[in-house]
C-alpha cells in the first residue's frame, strides 16, 4: 500500500512531521510513508505548472492512504497546506485516497479543528474521510499514547478501506469457493 505523509508547517523538519510519520507508520506498519514536506516547494505553491508541486500532487493522488497534517494556526490549518490542497480537482481530485486530517495544538482549545475544518476541505476534493480526524497536543504526543491509541482503533478501518486489502479479501474469497 502506498502511504504520503503531507505536512503544511511552514517550518522545515517540523514536530509537525515528526508526528505524521508516526500516525502514517502506526495505521499502516508495513508501508514506509513518502513525505511531502511542503515548506521545501515554496513559491512553486503559489502558481499553476511547476513540476515539483505537480509531482507532489501525483504522489499524494496516487496514495491509498494520506496524512494530512498542520499545525493549528489562527484556529484552523495552515495556508501553506491549503495552496496545496488547491491543486487537486473539487470531488475528483483525491477519489480513491484514504485521508486522515491531523493537526497539533498546545492545548485542548482546538480539539475539533481536524474535524471541523481540514475534513470537509479533504471531502470536498474526493478523499474518503471516515476515520475521526486526530488532534495532538505538540509538545506530549511522543509520549501520551494518543497515536497508538488511534492507530489500535482506527487500523483496522484503514485495512478495510484499502484497495490492496479489498483486493487480498476477494482473492481470499475467490480460493475458498
Amino acid at each position: 500500500m502506498s502511504v504520503t505523509v503531507v505536512v503544511g508547517n511552514p517550518k522545515p523538519a517540523s514536530r509537525t512531521l515528526a508526528a505524521a510519520t508516526l500516525v502514517a507508520q502506526a495505521l499502516r506498519p508495513d508501508s514506509a510513508p513518502a513525505v511531502i514536506d511542503l515548506v521545501t516547494l515554496g513559491p512553486g505553491l503559489l502558481s499553476w505548472g511547476d513540476p515539483a508541486v505537480g509531482e507532489a500532487a501525483r504522489t499524494v493522488a496516487e496514495s491509498e492512504l494520506v496524512v494530512f497534517a498542520s499545525p493549528t494556526f489562527k484556529a484552523t490549518y495552515t495556508g501553506l497546506l491549503k495552496l496545496f490542497l488547491e491543486q487537486f480537482d473539487g470531488g475528483t481530485g483525491l477519489a480513491g485516497v484514504v485521508a486522515v486530517p491531523l493537526m497539533l495544538g498546545a492545548g485542548p482549545a482546538h480539539a475539533l479543528a481536524p474535524d471541523l475544518l481540514l475534513k470537509p476541505v479533504l471531502v470536498e476534493i474526493g478523499a474518503t474521510a471516515a476515520l475521526p480526524g486526530l488532534y495532538l497536543t505538540d509538545r506530549t504526543f511522543h509520549e501520551d499514547g494518543a497515536i497508538a491509541a488511534y492507530a489500535e482503533r482506527w487500523r483496522p478501518v484503514v485495512d478495510a478501506l484499502t484497495t490492496k486489502s479489498l483486493q487480498s479479501n476477494t482473492e481470499k474469497a475467490t480460493n475458498h469457493a
